[in-house]
C-alpha cells in the first residue's frame, strides 16, 4: 500500500523548515507573486531555492502555488516570473487557471501540474478532461465533495490521476474559495490573493425604509455571524480518508503561525503513522485532538465529507478564535552537559510559569520555569521582549526547533 501524503502549508521559509522537521511529506508555498495568500510571508526567489533544497535534503516534496485567476495585466509578469524559476527543482505547480497551465507547459516543459481546489472540480467527467486533455497529474478536490462522491471519482477516472483533499483548517463560505464579497465590499480580490474575510464579520438585516433598525437573524441576538464556518478537522477519520483513494491529505494554514504548523503537522503525522503501523487494530487517540486544540482554532466540523453541512456547522455567536495556549519560545541550541537551552522568546514568560516543551516525533513534557538568564548571563524574572534570547534550564533533553508553550490564565 502506497502511504498517503501529508501536505503542509509553508507561508514562509521558517514555516517550511518547521513543517519538514515536524513530519510533512510535502510542503506547498507561494512566491512573492501569483499566490492566493498575499498576506502570508511568501518567499523571495532566493528563499524558494533554499526551501526547496531543505525539503529535498529531508526527502520532502516542494509544491509552488500559482493559483490566482489571472487578469490580462498578469500575463506578461507571470511569463517573466516563470522564466526566472524555470530551473528550480520544484516537484509540482498548483494552478487553477487553464491559461496559466498552458503558460507553464510552454515555459517549463515536463513540469508536473496539480489542479487547485479553486478550480471547483466536482465530477469524474471534468476530472478526465483535466487529466486527458490538459495533462494534470493531481487534482485538489473541491471541498464540497462527500466520501461517496470521492469514491465514485476514484472508480471512474484513470488510476494514474491522483486526488488531494483538504482535511484541516479554515473553511471558506463560498464555493471552494470563489468569493466576490471581499472585492465587492472593499475592493480586495479574493481570487487574486487579497481576501479580507468578510464572511467572518457580524451581520444583521436592515429594511431600506427603516435605516438603523436592525432585525436579528436569531431570536435572541442583535446580529449574527451567519457566514462564519467552523474549521475543518478530519483527524478522527484517518482510516476513511486513506481508504477513499485520496493520495494526499492537505492542511490549510499558510497565514498561520509556525507554532500552528508544527502542532497540526505533528498531530496528523502521529495519526497517519499509527494507522499504517497496524491498520486492523487502529484506534484514534484523543490526545491527538487535544494537541490540535492547543493552537488557535474555531470550533470544528467535518465539512461535506459525510453529508451536506447544516446550521450546526456554522458558528453564529462569534468569529473569534479559541486561543487557550500561547507559543512562548523556540529552542535554538542545547548543551547536554549543562542542560541549558538557548531559547528565542516568542511570547512573555515569567519565572514560575508551567511550560510544555514539545518537538518533532516526541511527546511533550511539562516543567516549571525555575531559572532564566538574558544574553549577558544575568538572572531575570520575566522575558517580555519579542524574540529576546534567553538561557533556560531544561529538565529533559531538547533539540533545536523544539517549542515552548504555556496555558493561558482564565
Amino acid at each position: 500500500m502506497k502511504k498517503i501524503e501529508l501536505l503542509a502549508p509553508a507561508g514562509d521559509l521558517e514555516k517550511l523548515k518547521i513543517a519538514v522537521l515536524y513530519g510533512a511529506d510535502a510542503v506547498y508555498f507561494g512566491g512573492e507573486m501569483f499566490s492566493l495568500r498575499a498576506g502570508a510571508g511568501n518567499m523571495t526567489l532566493e528563499e524558494m531555492e533554499e526551501g526547496i533544497a531543505f525539503a529535498h535534503d529531508h526527502g520532502v516534496k516542494a509544491y509552488l502555488t500559482i493559483n490566482i485567476y489571472a487578469h490580462n495585466e498578469d500575463i506578461q509578469p507571470l511569463r517573466e516570473y516563470l522564466g526566472k524559476i524555470k530551473d528550480f527543482d520544484l516537484d509540482a505547480f498548483i494552478v487553477s487557471d487553464p491559461g496559466i497551465v498552458m503558460l507553464i507547459k510552454e515555459i517549463i516543459p515536463g513540469a508536473e501540474i496539480h489542479l487547485s481546489t479553486q478550480a471547483n472540480m466536482t465530477n469524474y467527467q471534468t476530472a478526465k478532461f483535466w487529466h486527458d486533455v490538459m495533462g494534470i497529474k493531481r487534482i485538489v478536490l473541491a471541498r464540497e465533495l462527500t466520501f461517496r462522491e470521492i469514491n465514485e471519482l476514484r472508480e471512474n477516472t484513470p488510476e494514474d490521476l491522483e486526488y488531494e483533499a483538504f482535511v484541516h483548517g479554515a473553511m471558506c463560505i463560498s464555493y471552494s474559495g470563489r468569493c466576490l464579497l471581499s472585492n465587492f465590499m472593499i475592493e480586495r480580490d479574493a481570487n487574486r490573493g487579497m481576501c479580507a474575510h468578510p464572511c467572518r464579520w457580524k451581520y444583521a438585516l436592515v429594511e431600506e425604509q427603516r435605516p438603523g433598525q436592525y432585525y436579528p437573524i436569531e431570536e435572541d441576538g442583535r446580529g449574527t455571524y451567519i457566514l462564519n464556518s467552523r474549521d475543518l478537522c478530519m483527524i478522527e477519520y484517518i482510516p476513511q480518508l486513506i481508504e477513499s483513494g485520496i493520495a494526499s491529505l492537505k492542511l490549510e494554514g499558510r497565514m498561520k503561525s509556525v507554532f500552528y504548523v508544527a502542532t497540526i503537522v505533528s498531530a496528523y503525522r502521529r495519526a497517519i503513522d499509527a494507522y499504517y503501523a497496524d491498520p486492523e487494530n487502529y484506534q484514534f487517540k484523543e490526545e491527538w485532538m487535544t494537541e490540535l486544540k492547543k493552537v488557535s482554532h474555531r470550533e470544528f466540523t467535518t465539512g461535506f465529507y459525510f453529508d451536506k453541512p447544516t446550521n450546526k456547522d456554522q458558528n453564529y455567536q462569534t468569529s473569534a478564535y479559541t486561543r487557550d495556549y500561547s507559543f512562548t519560545g523556540m529552542v535554538k541550541s542545547y548543551d547536554p552537559e549543562t542542560g541549558y537551552a538557548i531559547v528565542e522568546q516568542r511570547n512573555k514568560m515569567v519565572i514560575g510559569d508551567e511550560i510544555e516543551v514539545f518537538g518533532p516525533h516526541t511527546d511533550f513534557f511539562v516543567q516549571e520555569l525555575k531559572e532564566m538568564y538574558n544574553e549577558e548571563g544575568e538572572p531575570i524574572e520575566s522575558a517580555p521582549h519579542p524574540q529576546q534570547i534567553l538561557k533556560i534550564k531544561m529538565e529533559q533533553p531538547v533539540e533545536p526547533n523544539f517549542m515552548l508553550r504555556k496555558k493561558k490564565e482564565n
